[in-house]
């Protein structure tokens, strides 16, 4: 009930909606799967519902937890879609840390992760993603970037949903469920899902942060909530001046820069300077397109729209087998 007062409240759907479930088999997004599979058919949401998993490529934890998804793909009765760093970057995790050690590593999988589901939302052709961030991940942001300084990106952390690629928007539903709400409610539905922690996380920022909070909700038990709220009442004065956003150069994913982040760590790696884009040391991105460079947003975009139009044309036709296609696979129909 109080994910879908969350869901009402905040207005995140709407009936058609074709809205892909971050899932890496974790706990968070297992339950999430669950949830929103329960409550679109409990409440008729009219949902298309989708499970879109990202493979980092780290042995013995990532192949595991996507073995726990496939199950889920079965449990649950939804469609799954996977892709890889390997098949988008040319890099696993395993490579990257390989080359760049422990202690960034978390920085790439990041920016990588990130801009992997929006490609795999293009792919599916998606309105809505959703994530099973909770209450804990939502505080644990809010002083990651209060700590840093990160102005920007804390008056986004706070929002329930935001915009990304194109009309593509990504939620949180569990903003306000805590993680042992989240993980007592695993445990009593019996639902199947993988528990062990990444292998390359130990040395995380965020693991910083989150030992801070627990020690802080130790003395203050609402102190998750309570920074939540916080984060929500602070605004940014209208004189200062924040990054605006545009289109990388080279890959077309949105980027304060003209080159975007994960092109930036993509040549870092590629020239054997695998600190480019993290140190502070001044390293020269090079100029214009690469040979290596991702498929563009645009082309992803572009052919998302033709999905989109086919499914259209073929909902208007009124024979299911739709009888005004012609020879070609083209639609007639007008």
């Amino acid at each position: 009930t109080e994910v879908h007062n969350t869901i009402v409240d905040s207005n995140l759907f709407k009936p058609g909606d074709r809205v892909g479930i971050g899932a890496s088999g974790g706990k968070d997004s297992t339950v999430l799967a669950y949830v929103m599979k329960t409550l679109n058919d409990r409440y008729n949401y009219g949902l298309d519902l989708y499970l879109l998993s990202v493979d980092e490529g780290i042995s013995g934890y990532r192949d595991d937890s996507l073995e726990t998804v496939k199950r889920n793909k079965e449990q649950y009765g939804l469609p799954l879609l996977i892709v890889s760093y390997e098949q988008l970057y040319g890099w696993s995790m395993d490579s990257i840390v390989a080359a760049v050690g422990r202690k960034n590593n978390c920085t790439f999988c990041g920016v990588f992760r990130r801009q992997a589901l929006d490609r795999g939302a293009l792919m599916l052709d998606l309105d809505h993603i959703v994530t099973g961030h909770n209450a804990d991940d939502v505080a644990e942001t809010i002083l990651m970037n209060i700590f840093r300084g990160d102005i920007s990106r804390l008056g986004r952390c706070t929002e329930i949903a935001t915009t990304g690629e194109g009309y593509i928007v990504r939620s949180k539903p569990f903003k306000y469920a805590y993680e042992k709400e989240i993980v007592m409610y695993a445990y009593l539905r019996r639902l199947d899902y993988f528990s062990t922690e990444c292998t390359y996380s130990p040395n995380a920022y965020r693991g910083y942060a989150r030992e801070f909070l627990k020690k802080l909700e130790r003395v203050r038990p609402s102190a998750i909530l309570d920074i939540i709220h916080s984060g929500e009442a602070m605004h940014v004065a209208k004189d200062v001046q924040l990054p605006s956003l545009d289109r990388c150069q080279r890959c077309g994913y949105i980027s304060s820069n003209s080159i975007c982040k994960a092109c930036v760590l993509l040549e870092g790696l590629e020239r054997g300077i695998p600190k480019l884009g993290i140190s502070r040391t001044k390293q020269d991105v090079e100029a214009g397109p690469r040979e290596s460079d991702l498929v563009h947003f645009e082309k992803l975009r572009q052919d998302a729209l033709e999905m989109r139009k086919t499914r259209q044309n073929s909902a208007a036709c009124p024979q299911s087998a739709c009888a005004c296609r012609s020879e070609s696979g083209t639609e007639n129909c007008s």
